[in-house]
């Protein structure tokens, strides 16, 4: 049996140990598009801050991790994937028989429609290559241009004000984090921030990059709003795609990510899919892609098994969030943005908010700003899917009860 994983971030890596402890003789090929081991873009913030070195963010620490599971790692990127005969082509134009075939080719930035993004001093913050060229232009007192305070923007975002930049955020939307926060915490946020003297601008976008006349190291950042900002550095966080493109002409389903059923498997017999690629079950019900690593995780754990033989469901991802803005910390899980039977308690001055959702007597979201205590708390209700049963209406006189409910509730 040779089973083949493209893509070598969390999903692939996990997916190939869960093949290797599954099938402890069957042939393992391992194939990242990186000239680079195996490594977690999840701590690129760490590296950026000097933290630790690029060894540092490597998935595998041990040398000879791999070769000491009989794993092949290969570092090429697959152009395409033909199922009638069980084989990928390789950028290299070398081939790769399968039995069984993992996509855990995870996501890209997204490009938006500026004109200057490929001038001298614009980046993305996603390769380890990304954040070498960041360090070399993110020095004490630089001015700096973030554009995209999503989720990755602002784990971005902390990054760069502990280098001691000038910053400035500019978000398109009307809020900061608005796929993770409502206007009431993301508000905050935004607030938060200028605090910290971080200059925000929200419902701003960018309309061009240019090199500034002046001084070849300097861009002029033009805003729909009349306004020029200049940049020694310019990082672009303005979202992600599914990499999917290769899979053209191979049947394989794609809608907003690779199209899989409750055991990782897509519509075409052999292959699977895992990780910010796939479109998987979650727990409401639905099919979503969860870019989250502990999703990630999850799905390369429960892939491997299913690709050598072990039948095991996957039971669905949480959408969840965790995020540290600069020491204030913010929580989003399930459906924060509920069906209208919700409650929550506000502490502006003191950074601290939380918002409840229910559908029934069941907690189906949550929203939390400067509020660690419950985190746990919070994922565990909504995971489950308890019945709150009189605790609901209690949580709605007072929400600060969600440790009351959770001990009365945890062993129904």
């Amino acid at each position: 049996m040779t089973y083949v994983v493209v893509g070598a971030g969390p999903s692939g890596v996990i997916a190939a140990e869960s093949l290797r402890k599954s099938d402890p003789d069957g042939e393992i090929i391992l194939i990242g598009d990186e000239p680079e081991p195996p490594y977690s873009r999840m701590a690129l913030p760490y590296f950026l801050v000097g933290n630790i070195e690029d060894k540092g963010t490597h998935l595998r620490k041990t040398a000879g991790h791999y070769e000491s599971l009989n794993i092949k790692y290969v570092q090429d990127r697959v152009a395409s994937v033909s199922p009638a005969d069980h084989t990928v082509t390789l950028a290299s134009g070398a081939t790769q028989g399968y039995s069984k075939l993992l996509i855990a080719t995870g996501a890209s930035p997204v490009k938006p429609p500026i004109e200057g993004l490929d001038l001298p001093g614009v980046h993305h913050c996603w390769t380890l290559a990304d954040a070498r060229k960041i360090i070399d232009l993110a020095n004490d007192g630089a001015h700096v241009v973030l554009v995209g305070a999503g989720f990755i923007g602002c784990i971005i975002l902390e990054s760069l004000v502990k280098r001691g930049v000038k910053l400035t955020v500019v978000e398109a939307d009307d809020r900061m984090v608005p796929r993770m926060m409502n206007q009431q915490a993301g508000g905050m946020i935004k607030s938060w921030c200028l605090s910290k003297d971080v200059n925000v601008l929200t419902s701003t976008r960018v309309t061009k990059l240019e090199q500034s006349d002046d001084d070849e190291d300097i861009l002029t950042v033009d805003l729909d709003n009349g306004q020029q900002i200049p940049a020694h550095l310019v990082v672009i966080a303005a979202g992600v795609k599914s990499n999917t493109a290769f899979l053209e002409g191979s049947g394989v389903e794609v809608k907003e990510g690779i199209v899989v059923d409750k055991y990782l498997k897509t519509c075409v017999d052999d292959i699977y899919a895992a990780g910010d690629c796939a479109q998987g079950p979650d727990i409401a019900g639905g099919w979503s892609v969860h870019a989250i690593q502990p999703t990630c995780a999850d799905h390369g754990q429960i892939a491997g098994k299913n690709m050598a033989g072990i039948p095991t469901p996957y039971k669905g991802s949480l959408v969840m969030n965790v995020l540290d803005t600069i020491g204030l910390i913010s929580v989003s899980y399930g459906n924060w943005e509920g069906k209208g039977d919700g409650v929550e308690i506000l502490d502006a001055p003191n950074y601290r908010y939380m918002r409840l959702e229910f559908d029934g007597d069941r907690l189906i979201g949550a929203l939390s700003l400067g509020r660690t205590e419950h985190v746990g708390v919070l994922r565990g209700l909504i995971q489950t899917g308890v019945k709150l049963g009189e605790w609901k209406e209690k949580l709605k006189e007072d929400p600060q009860l969600i440790m009351e409910a959770y001990v009365a509730t945890k062993y129904v």
